[in-house]
């Protein structure tokens, strides 16, 4: 994408490409029917990388065309881990992986989204954190 839009057309694709990725980001039809993920965007997670890591997402899945709901939250109290993602298959409870940069977003996609396999970097619902204890 240039830094300027030199035409009318120009701005209609834009406009296109866009509405594309919110769609993407942010559907609300039926949402339990869809794959949903939500990235921790605390202060830690940003600085990890999270940001990275919800744009590769929110882009690879719309390549793929996988239907899912990206979104950001809050910290989820995994902070040695970050970035963390929470991912909600249709009809299964959320998984938390940690340490996700785009490789393991990728392998997190192809694996476990869309095969159902499970990878590494899964943190234990079992898990305390210091908070908790």
């Amino acid at each position: 994408m240039s830094d300027k839009v030199r035409n009318l057309q120009e701005l209609r694709n834009l406009r296109d490409e866009l509405k594309g990725r919110l769609l993407l980001r942010e559907k609300s039809k039926a949402p339990e029917k869809l794959v949903q993920i939500k990235v921790s965007m605390a202060t830690c997670g940003i600085a990890s990388g999270a940001r990275e890591t919800m744009s590769y997402l929110i882009e690879e899945l719309d390549q793929q065309g996988v239907d899912a709901i990206v979104t950001q939250t809050g910290c989820m109290g995994y902070c040695y881990a970050e970035p963390t993602i929470e991912v909600t298959l249709p009809g299964e409870k959320p998984v938390v992986f940690g340490h996700v940069d785009t490789v393991k977003a990728a392998e997190i996609i192809e694996k476990y989204i869309k095969k159902g396999e499970l990878v590494d970097g899964i943190i234990p619902d079992t898990y305390n954190t210091i908070d908790n204890k």
